[in-house]
């Protein structure tokens, strides 16, 4: 039987390695810069670290499956931020309408969005396979679309929220939490971890990465290229639809438009992360959250407008690309 084995540097080693740690003493001297700030708040930057941890995890999770999908299927899905609306919209359905718990509803939101992806790869992406990288993604436009226009016929537009007391608060020291953005946390704590495991030490986990970081050499040894694809569609889709519970959750309401907003963010993670690198976009989506919520401290010199966050995500991104245009993780690749 034939079988393979990762290079002795995965994840990080040689110019990986060098360019984390740039960006650790860069996030370094930013904090100490902070610290010395009249200005400083330590109790708003313990909530901005929360609000970030929250945000970055969200961003982490539906960017392993963006980036995944990316690396594999070589389709940029920019249907990937209404998969989260669709998760949300299940968790909704099983926790409000069937009156079940949130637990239940975050593992029904994760099965219909992977049911759903897989139907999509099958259906659409897969029939539609070599009509070029621009084709596919204008279809996944489409496709998105069609989710987002379908949610409103048939749920309506108006705002939902999941059954949270909104009003309550969760005092953990100087951090506020509403009950949604404890559970949220929790999640994100719990999950993001384990999908580095996954990745890690499962025999697909491996072999997910395999295929992402050279899908030649992968078939070349042996691994069934089509399953594997199957099966990246099925992990995206679960990871989307738990991120889409978590981002209704740290909103506390959402509505058919949902996962507009957060798609451009979910990209820049990946590409940040470097694309087709489960943990560069892991690792990506993370550090940008936390970026974009601590770039609003007063320590910063008095901090940035929060509507500036997303313009914050885009200025980092093209620095990096002028720096390092294959991303944190990520490797040099015709794509």
């Amino acid at each position: 039987m034939r079988t393979f084995a990762f290079p002795a540097e995965w994840p990080l080693a040689g110019k990986r390695r060098t360019t984390v740690g740039i960006v650790a003493a860069i996030v370094t001297l930013a904090l100490v810069a902070a610290v010395v700030s009249p200005r400083a708040d330590f109790a708003q930057f313990a909530q901005l670290v929360v609000n970030g941890v929250i945000t970055g995890s969200i961003l982490a999770l539906a960017g392993v499956g963006a980036t995944l999908i990316f690396g594999i299927q070589r389709i940029a899905n920019f249907a990937h931020g209404d998969f989260l609306t669709i998760g949300a919209y299940a968790a909704f359905v099983v926790n409000s309408l069937l009156g079940q718990n949130l637990a239940l509803a975050a593992v029904g939101a994760m099965a219909a969005v992977a049911l759903f992806a897989v139907v999509a790869h099958f259906v659409l992406f897969r029939p539609l396979r070599g009509r070029g990288t621009v084709a596919l993604a204008l279809i996944s436009v489409g496709l998105g679309l069609v989710i987002r226009n379908g949610i409103a016929i048939v749920a309506g537009s108006e705002i939902r929220r999941f059954q949270v007391s909104q009003s309550d608060v969760i005092e953990l020291g100087v951090v506020r939490l509403a009950p949604g953005q404890a559970v949220a946390i929790a999640v994100a704590v719990i999950v993001a971890p384990l999908v580095g495991l996954f990745l890690a030490r499962t025999r697909v986990g491996k072999r997910m990465r395999a295929v992402a970081d050279n899908r030649d050499l992968a078939a070349v040894a042996g691994i069934d290229i089509e399953r594997i694809a199957v099966y990246v569609w099925i992990l995206a889709g679960a990871l989307a639809g738990l991120a889409g519970v978590m981002l209704g959750l740290e909103q506390g309401t959402f509505d058919p438009n949902m996962g507009v907003g957060p798609l451009f963010l979910i990209f820049t993670a990946v590409v940040l992360g470097g694309i087709g690198s489960a943990y560069g976009a892991l690792f990506a989506g993370l550090a940008l959250g936390l970026a974009m919520e601590l770039s609003t401290w007063d320590g910063f010199f008095g901090g940035l407008d929060a509507k500036y966050k997303p313009v914050l995500a885009f200025v980092v991104l093209i620095l990096l690309l002028l720096y390092r245009p294959q991303g944190l993780l990520g490797r040099a690749r015709i794509l």
